[in-house]
């Protein structure tokens, strides 16, 4: 991303110290410094340190934000001299996973960043961890019990359909009887339905539009395809559309196209480079997309470097990391899309 640097700046710049008080003696009108409360704790910073080895256990890289969930992170551990990356070939197989985390385990590396397959069923593995005196960054899909990870770090699905439903209705705040349709991903994952309950909570702050139809993909581009198509055909008039994934809003935006529909606004999800090249050509539906952003990896791999280094984050007074990392689902459009446009994964 071309603000990492910035924000890493924010997480890992210079220790936060308490100012200085300036005390006037009983005897004297000259003023004394006297330093209270400062925090010494060394913070992580771009200098070589101690040098840390970094266990990485994703998925299989099937979907384009999850490649560059990988992409994100080999390249940030690259940035470090002091960092030796030991990355796992991706599984969507339980045990699979579980089997190359052991074997990091066993290879006694450093810190472990994990983004299980499945949560639930890894939570056991990420235990095992934490017991053998590894500390375990839990990168996105949460493990069960929070014993079974050090410092959890991922995005905000509520948050990306809260946002998308807020933009919408913005845009739609002077139409009456406004009516926006919702283009889901797998229903059976709870990100579907957390994205889903954002946007139907958003949608009560505005009376003028009624959400008329919903219909759930599988994040591919074919299925967005195939889905947007039926909505089409189902739904001849509609403001709005919010789409929960710019993989799948490919598909979306060929079945719009092929059906000639230019007579509502498109909002998407994840942040596609694919994605914020519509938006800036302004010449589709798409207008928007909300960000789930896949460099929450690089930011794991300086989380988990600081973890193996003993240092802390700098900007905050703790001595120790966040036990928890919710980012922001951002709002990408053509206002601000130059700025987010170095971050989109293909």
């Amino acid at each position: 991303m071309s603000h990492l640097p910035s924000r890493r700046g924010l997480l890992f710049g210079s220790a936060a110290v308490s100012a200085g008080v300036v005390l006037a003696g009983c005897t004297s009108n000259e003023p004394k410094d006297e330093k209270t409360g400062a925090n010494d704790q060394p913070v992580a910073d771009d200098k070589p340190g101690k040098r840390v080895t970094i266990g990485f256990a994703g998925p299989q890289a099937d979907h384009g934000w999850l490649n560059a969930i990988n992409d994100n992170a080999k390249r940030r551990a690259g940035k470090y001299a002091d960092v030796t990356l030991e990355i796992t070939e991706g599984s969507n197989d339980t045990a699979a996973q579980i089997g190359q985390i052991e074997t990091l385990i066993n290879k006694k590396v450093d810190v472990l960043v994990v983004l299980p397959a499945d949560g639930k069923a890894l939570t056991q593995v990420g235990l095992k961890a934490m017991r053998a005196g590894i500390p375990v960054v839990n990168l996105d899909r949460v493990f069960n019990s929070p014993q079974a990870y050090r410092c959890w770090i991922g995005g905000d699905n509520y948050g990306m359909g809260l946002n998308a439903g807020h933009y919408i209705g913005e845009k739609l705040k002077g139409k009456t009887n406004a009516r926006v349709v919702e283009l889901a991903g797998l229903d059976n994952l709870e990100l579907t339905r957390q994205r889903t309950k954002g946007f139907d909570d958003a949608l009560k702050n505005y009376p003028n539009i009624k959400k008329v139809a919903r219909q759930a993909a599988d994040f591919t581009v074919e299925s967005g395809q195939a889905k947007m198509a039926q909505l089409l055909q189902a739904q001849p008039k509609f403001d709005a559309l919010w789409n929960h994934d710019d993989d799948q809003g490919v598909g979306a935006l060929r079945a719009i196209e092929q059906a000639g529909r230019d007579d509502f606004l498109m909002v998407g999800g994840a942040g596609a480079l694919a994605a914020f090249q519509a938006i800036k050509r302004g010449d589709s539906v798409l207008k928007a997309t909300v960000l789930y952003p896949p460099t929450m990896a690089a930011s794991a791999i300086d989380l988990a470097r600081a973890l193996g280094q003993n240092k802390g984050v700098g900007g905050l007074a703790e001595f120790e990391i966040p036990a928890s990392i919710t980012l922001y689902s951002a709002v990408v459009d053509k206002d601000n899309v130059d700025q987010y446009m170095p971050t989109g994964f293909r």
